[in-house]
C-alpha cells in the first residue's frame, strides 16, 4: 500500500470530507505523511467557492506537479469542489494529473486510484455514522458535517451548483456519529453544514435543528455544542430557547451579507440593516452570554458610497463579536454573474480594509471586558514542545475554532505536560489582544 499525503483547501466541511478519505484508505491500509517529499501519492482536496479559492487551488496542484515531476513512480488525485465545477478545463490544463474526482466518491478514492471501473453517482457524497474517518483536529473537538448542498438561490453563491440541493443526514445517523466521538474522548462538537438553520426542512421538519439540539445534548460526554453557519431568516423563538441550554454554545452564526436594501434585493436576500438589528437585540436579550459572527461582501455590483456606508452604519451598531469580510467575486452560473460591476478590485479591496478597521476596535473592546475575569478553556494543542515552553492554545466557548481568535495560555506549572492531560482548564484573564485573550492556568477541570 501507499505512503499518502492529503491536502485539504476550503471550508470545515471540506475538512470533513478529508477526514472521510483518511478513514477509507486507513482501512484499506496505507499510511500518511505530513511532508509531500516522502509521499507517493498526493491528494489535493479542492476548493472552488470563489476566484481566490481557484487560484490557490490551482498554484497548489502546480506545486504538487513539481513534486511529481521527481519521480515518474508518484501519483497526484485532484478532488473535490474546484474539479466538480470545472474538470474538464482543470484536464486540459494539468494532464499530468493521475486523477480527477469531484464530490461524489470521497469515500471510493481508494478504488479510484487502483484504477478501477466504477459506476458514477448521481448526488454529493454525504457521510453517515458507518463511514470510516480519521479526526484530524486533536483529541478534544471536531466537525460534524449535518448535510450537503443548499437550496436557497442567494445570486452570487455556486454551492447549489456544486453541491445540488440540500440533503440532511438523519437525525440518528448524527447523534449515533457523536457517540462514537465522545467514546473517542472528544468534548466539543462543531455541526457543520451550508446553512444548518435549514437542518430536516426538506424531510418535513420544521424545527429539526432544535430536535437535534435536544437529542445531542443527552450524548454522555459531549460537553459543549455548536452550530455553525445559519440563515438570520431562520431563527425562530424555539432556536432561541434552546440555544440557553448549558451544552450549547450560545454563539450564533449569521451572515448578513449586506445593510442596504437595494445591495441585499440583488443578492437574493431578505434582511437588511434594520431588520438585522432588531434580530440582533432580540437575540442578546434572550439568549444570556451571546455573541454573534457575520461575514459581509463588499463591492456587490451596484454598491455605491451610500450603500457602504449604509454597510459601515450596520457594523458600527451591531458591534459582532466576530466578523469576516470578503470581496465580491462575480462567479460563472450564478445569478449575479451578468450583473454590471461598479467596484474596482482596489476599491473592493479598500473597502474590505475599512470595515475591518472599525471591527477591530469592537473586537479590542469586547476582549478587554474580560480582563479579571476566569474562564473555562477548551485546550486545543498539546504539542510537547508547546508545553516545554509553558505556553497553550485553547478556545473559550465564545470562540469558534479556527475562525475566531484563541486563547493563549501561560501554564506555569505546566499542566499539560503531565500524563493526564485535561480537556478543559480553567483560566485567569490578565490581558487582551485584537482578536485573543491572554491569560493564566489555573486548574484542570474534570469533565
Amino acid at each position: 500500500m501507499s505512503k499518502v499525503a492529503l491536502i485539504t483547501l476550503g471550508c470545515a466541511k471540506n475538512l470533513v470530507d478529508s477526514e472521510v478519505i483518511l478513514g477509507c484508505l486507513n482501512e484499506q491500509g496505507h499510511s500518511f505523511t505530513a511532508r509531500l517529499e516522502e509521499a507517493e501519492v498526493v491528494i489535493i482536496n479542492t476548493c472552488g467557492f470563489i476566484q481566490q479559492a481557484r487560484a490557490e487551488s490551482q498554484q497548489t496542484i502546480e506545486k504538487a506537479l513539481a513534486w511529481k515531476e521527481k519521480d515518474p513512480l508518484r501519483r497526484l488525485a485532484v478532488v473535490g469542489c474546484l474539479v466538480e465545477r470545472y474538470k474538464d478545463y482543470l484536464k486540459a490544463s494539468y494532464p499530468q494529473v493521475d486523477l480527477w474526482s469531484g464530490v461524489t466518491d470521497f469515500d471510493r478514492l481508494g478504488e479510484l486510484l487502483q484504477n478501477k471501473r466504477l459506476v458514477p453517482r448521481q448526488t454529493t457524497f454525504l457521510l453517515d455514522d458507518r463511514t470510516p474517518r480519521v479526526i484530524t483536529t486533536g483529541s478534544n473537538w471536531a466537525y460534524v458535517k449535518i448535510s450537503e448542498g443548499c437550496s436557497h438561490h442567494c445570486s452570487f453563491c455556486c454551492i447549489p451548483l456544486i453541491k445540488g440541493p440540500y440533503k440532511s443526514r438523519s437525525m440518528a445517523s448524527i447523534v449515533s456519529e457523536v457517540r462514537n466521538l465522545a467514546a473517542l474522548g472528544i468534548k466539543e462538537i462543531n455541526l457543520v453544514s451550508q446553512d444548518s438553520t435549514y437542518f430536516g426542512r426538506e424531510r418535513g421538519l420544521k424545527t429539526g435543528l432544535v430536535r437535534l439540539l435536544d437529542q445531542l445534548m443527552a450524548v454522555k460526554g459531549i460537553k459543549w455544542i455548536r452550530w455553525l453557519y445559519g440563515y438570520p431568516e431562520e431563527i425562530t423563538d424555539d432556536l432561541l430557547e434552546i440555544m440557553n441550554e448549558e451544552k450549547i454554545c450560545p454563539y450564533f452564526d449569521l451572515p448578513f451579507q449586506h445593510a442596504s436594501a437595494t445591495v441585499v434585493k440583488k443578492m437574493g436576500r431578505s434582511i437588511t440593516a434594520g431588520d438585522a438589528l432588531r434580530l440582533i437585540e432580540k437575540i442578546r436579550n434572550r439568549v444570556k452570554g451571546a455573541v454573534i459572527r457575520t461575514s459581509l461582501i463588499v463591492g456587490f455590483p451596484g454598491e455605491g458610497l451610500k450603500e457602504f456606508s449604509e454597510l459601515k452604519q450596520l457594523v458600527k451598531e451591531a458591534r459582532f463579536e466576530h466578523l469576516g469580510v470578503f470581496t465580491y467575486s462575480a462567479e460563472p452560473g450564478t445569478k449575479a454573474f451578468h450583473l454590471e460591476e461598479t467596484v474596482s478590485p482596489a476599491e473592493k479591496e479598500n473597502r474590505r480594509q475599512e470595515i475591518m478597521v472599525i471591527q477591530k476596535e469592537i473586537s479590542r473592546d469586547f476582549y478587554r471586558t474580560f480582563k479579571g475575569e476566569t474562564l473555562e478553556v477548551l485546550i486545543e494543542n498539546q504539542e510537547e514542545d508547546q508545553a516545554e515552553k509553558g505556553i497553550l492554545y485553547g478556545r473559550a466557548k465564545f470562540q469558534a475554532p479556527e475562525v475566531d481568535g484563541k486563547v493563549i495560555i501561560k501554564d506555569k506549572r505546566q499542566l499539560l505536560a503531565a500524563a493526564e492531560k485535561p480537556a478543559f482548564i480553567r483560566v485567569k484573564i490578565n490581558g487582551s489582544r485584537t482578536y485573543d485573550l491572554v491569560g493564566e492556568a489555573l486548574d484542570a477541570e474534570t469533565v
